[in-house]
């Protein structure tokens, strides 16, 4: 029987970003561009659903990977109608999905990662529930998500039913024929910010979706709470929790530059990590560059403090290229990575050359960066990364398609050192994750090596907190120190 199908796949990865408008007057025209302004969280999936009185719900999903949001869209704006209506740019599965249950008709899009979907699904087919599947044999998350949800006596029932069951992280936007609805998952991982305008509200995953589209930031919705979006007012349908782990990636990598997180914008949490590493930092370097794009903002604050000029030695050519991790065959990746950046010859013969960049995953791109460099006629490269090394595959939302920890550079390291057992020994791993221990500057000295690097330093775990700006018992570093307070 085909039900053996649906426990081919144990996770749901997803990276996306979603926007959320209702207006006096029509808003077809906001959540086109203001989802659009999430097309650098996904490259794969984009959807969009309004809702009108008159012509009830409205829905469109395409595969943007072969083209841009805005392109697969624009040509069927006139056929969606109404003043409210939900959008999404995801790397995985298709949404908005149209639900019709006791609650109401709903459109329904989902962001996070479902650790235990196998257990979930099994639980569904015992109740007699069936579920669609897709030609892969997995099933779709969010109509996953919107089956928890229909089991509750409300919207608000349901979505703490999804709470309840969801090992791992989900936030939720669902538009109803009254409004639309907005769920912040329960540890407050993936954000989640309200906007407002005079005639309208948004409620989106980036503030750099607000500016041009005329809304201001209003209030970070908390870990958690769930509120229900009306035109002219918005009502709190659920408190939000007293603890938030909010993933510090977003700022280190995933974040857009002008974007906001719980108050503490992007760009300054990058200059911020720049300006701590220039300042204790005593390379002689001729020039220091950022690794497009995440990379800039740090290397301008390295540059304001150390003295070292800040030139533009590597810039992406972005017009074509997408994000370097989304193909799912790492030889694409490598490619992509290598292809969408264009090295400065001119600036690069002859100098030593200090740059910043958000992390190292596997090395691969690092290894190609370096050689590239120094192909290019650079005498000497430092590298400086943004946050700490990673040691930990992210379980609560996805920022590298790592299939084990195991492929994780640091890890391998240390099962070259001392076996796959000490790779996977909480304790070994602690001692290298350590600043400063003698296991961490074994493994410095060894990537150093490794990459051909005249120098290497990460940024330390104290001061890329700092940078945030929150309580670390508020921020995940799950990937660097594997401190999981649901444990």
């Amino acid at each position: 029987m085909r039900l053996v199908h649906f426990f081919s796949q144990a996770t749901y990865d997803d990276m996306a970003g979603f926007f959320g408008t209702i207006s006096i007057t029509s808003c077809v025209n906001d959540l086109f561009y203001g989802t659009d302004y999430h097309s650098h969280l996904g490259t794969r999936r984009a959807g969009m659903a309004t809702y009108d009185k008159e012509k009830g719900f409205k829905r469109s999903i395409h595969n943007i990977q072969n083209s841009h949001f805005r392109t697969k869209f624009e040509h069927e704006l006139d056929e969606f109608a109404g003043n409210a209506g939900i959008g999404i740019i995801s790397d995985t599965d298709a949404q908005p999905l149209l639900i019709n249950s006791h609650l109401g008709r709903f459109a329904i899009s989902t962001i996070g990662k479902i650790n235990n979907q196998d257990d979930l699904v099994a639980h569904l087919l015992e109740q007699k529930v069936h579920l669609s599947e897709f030609s892969s044999g997995r099933v779709n998350p969010t109509e996953l998500v919107g089956l928890l949800i229909v089991q509750g006596k409300d919207f608000v029932d349901g979505i703490e039913n999804v709470y309840k069951h969801i090992k791992g992280s989900c936030s939720i936007l669902i538009l109803t024929e009254d409004g639309i609805i907005a769920a912040r998952d329960s540890w407050g991982r993936t954000p989640i910010v309200l906007g407002k305008r005079e005639d309208a509200y948004a409620i989106a995953s980036e503030t750099s979706s607000f500016f041009n589209l005329g809304f201001k930031t209003e209030q970070f919705i908390g870990p958690g709470e769930i509120v229900r979006v009306y035109a002219d007012h918005v009502e709190q349908l659920r408190k939000p929790n007293d603890k938030m782990q909010i993933c510090s990636f977003l700022w280190v990598y995933y974040g857009f530059p002008t974007s906001d997180y719980e108050g503490r914008n992007v760009e300054e949490v990058r200059y911020a990590c720049g300006h701590a590493m220039g300042k204790s930092d005593d390379v002689k370097a001729d020039c220091v560059c950022g690794i497009p794009d995440s990379g800039i903002g740090m290397a301008i604050g390295y540059s304001h403090t150390s003295g070292v000029p800040y030139q533009r030695a590597i810039t992406k050519y972005t017009p074509t290229w997408p994000r370097s991790f989304t193909p799912s065959q790492q030889s694409q990746r490598e490619l992509v990575a290598k292809m969408k950046l264009i090295h400065n010859y001119s600036i690069l013969r002859g100098k030593s050359v200090l740059f910043c960049d958000d992390s190292i995953v596997r090395g691969t791109q690092l290894r190609d960066n370096t050689h590239c460099l120094i192909e290019a006629g650079a005498k000497e490269v430092h590298m400086r990364i943004a946050c700490p090394p990673i040691f930990y595959g992210c379980p609560f939302t996805n920022f590298t398609t790592s299939k084990s920890d195991l492929e994780l550079i640091t890890r391998r390291f240390i099962a070259d050192m001392e076996g796959t057992e000490a790779a996977n020994d909480p304790e070994r791993i602690k001692a290298y994750a350590t600043t400063d221990s003698y296991e961490y500057q074994q493994l410095m000295r060894a990537l150093r090596d490794r990459f051909a690097l005249k120098s290497l330093k990460y940024t330390r775990i104290e001061d890329l907190i700092a940078a945030i700006g929150l309580p670390k018992c508020k921020v995940c570093t799950y990937c660097f120190d594997g401190c999981n307070p649901e444990d």
